[in-house]
C-alpha cells in the first residue's frame, strides 16, 4: 500500500529538552492512524513537524512524497490541520465562516457558497447555518472546525486531539464524521488522550513515549502484547484490589489465586480481556518532572 507519510530518524529538541528521539513511522494512504502517548511524549511536536510548522533538528519526513523542509509548499497544498481548540470566528455565522474560509483557500464566491452549503448538510449544521458561532455548543463548534479543515478536500487531515472537552454523544458524532472522511479516501492522522477513541477509530495505533515509538500495530495486536487476559480481585462494593495478568489457563488462574492472602478470601473474582488502557499503562512511563520551555508547554498534550 502507498505511504502517505514517512518519518525517518526525526529528532527535535527545545533547549535541553529532547522531545523527539530519532522517530520512525509510516502511515499508509487512506488509513486512520492514531498516535498515543502521555503528556510531553512528543505528539503535538510530531504533528507540527509533519505540517511544516516546526523544523526538525535532524532526520527526514515525507508527506505524499514531499519533504516537509525542502518542499513545504507542496506539503501544505495536500494537507489540512484541526488543532485542539476550534479555530472559528464567533462573530460570524457558521455559513459565513465556511464562505470566508473557502475564499481564503482560493475558491470563487459562488464556489465557496456551494461548498459551504454542502458541508453544512454533511456535518449536520444546516439548521444552525445562520446563527452566530458564539451560540453554538462545543460539539457544534468542533463539527464546524472539522468542516473548515476539509473545504479544499485535503489528501491528509491532521487532527490534534479533536474531541477534547466534548461530551460522549458529541464525541461519537465526530467519530462518525471522521470515519466517513476516511471512507472517502482521506488519510487521517490523529493524536488523542481518549484511549477508547483510538480503539474505536484507528486502523493502526502507535504508542509514543519519551519521543520514541515503543509499540505500533492494530488495537488487537497491541492488546495481545500486554497479555491474553487479566484476573481482577474486587471488593464487594466493586473496587479493584489487585490485578494479575493470566494466559487463560487454569494453572495461571490457580497461581494468581494462591498468591492471595486471607484478606481476600471474601473478595470477588472476574476475568477480563486487555484494553487499550492496559496497553497505554504497560508501554508508557510517567511524564518527567521537567520544566518545559514556552514552546514545550504547548507540547504537554
Amino acid at each position: 500500500m502507498t505511504s502517505a507519510i514517512e518519518v525517518h530518524d526525526i529528532s527535535k529538541s527545545f533547549g535541553e529538552n529532547l522531545v523527539l528521539d530519532r522517530l520512525q513511522l509510516s502511515v499508509s494512504q487512506g488509513e486512520i492512524f492514531a498516535l498515543l502517548g502521555p503528556n510531553g511524549a512528543g505528539k503535538t511536536t510530531t504533528i507540527e513537524i509533519l505540517t511544516t510548522l516546526v523544523l526538525p533538528d535532524s532526520g527526514q519526513a515525507l508527506v505524499k512524497g514531499y519533504d516537509v523542509v525542502q518542499d513545504s509548499t507542496q506539503v501544505k497544498r495536500r494537507i489540512s490541520v484541526t488543532g485542539q481548540s476550534a479555530a472559528v470566528d464567533e462573530v460570524l455565522t457558521g455559513y459565513e465562516n465556511l464562505i470566508m474560509f473557502g475564499r481564503l483557500m482560493g475558491l470563487r464566491t459562488p464556489e465557496a457558497k456551494d461548498r459551504a452549503r454542502e458541508l453544512l448538510k454533511q456535518f449536520d449544521l444546516d439548521d444552525a447555518k445562520n446563527r452566530r458561532v458564539a451560540t453554538y455548543s462545543g460539539g457544534m463548534r468542533r463539527r464546524l472546525d472539522l468542516a473548515l479543515s476539509i473545504v479544499r478536500h485535503p489528501e491528509i487531515l491532521f487532527l490534534d486531539e479533536p474531541t477534547t472537552g466534548l461530551d460522549p454523544r458529541s464525541r461519537q458524532d465526530l467519530w462518525h464524521l471522521i470515519r466517513a472522511l476516511a471512507k472517502g479516501g482521506t488519510t487521517i492522522f490523529l493524536t488523542t488522550q481518549y484511549l477508547e477513541e483510538a480503539d474505536q477509530l484507528a486502523d493502526r495505533i502507535a504508542v509514543l513515549d519519551h519521543g520514541r515509538i515503543v509499540a505500533i500495530g492494530s488495537a488487537g495486536d497491541l492488546k495481545k502484547q500486554v497479555g491474553d487476559e487479566y484476573l481482577e480481585i474486587r471488593t464487594r462494593t466493586g473496587d479493584i484490589c489487585t490485578t494479575f495478568p493470566i494466559d487463560g489457563s487454569v494453572a495461571s488462574v490457580q497461581a494468581a489465586l494462591h498468591s492471595l492472602d486471607e484478606r481476600f478470601h471474601h473478595a470477588l473474582v472476574s476475568i477480563r480481556r486487555p484494553t487499550i488502557d492496559d496497553v497505554f499503562l504497560n508501554l508508557t512511563s510517567a511524564p518527567t518532572n521537567r520544566q518545559p520551555t514556552e514552546h514545550a508547554q504547548g507540547e504537554e498534550q
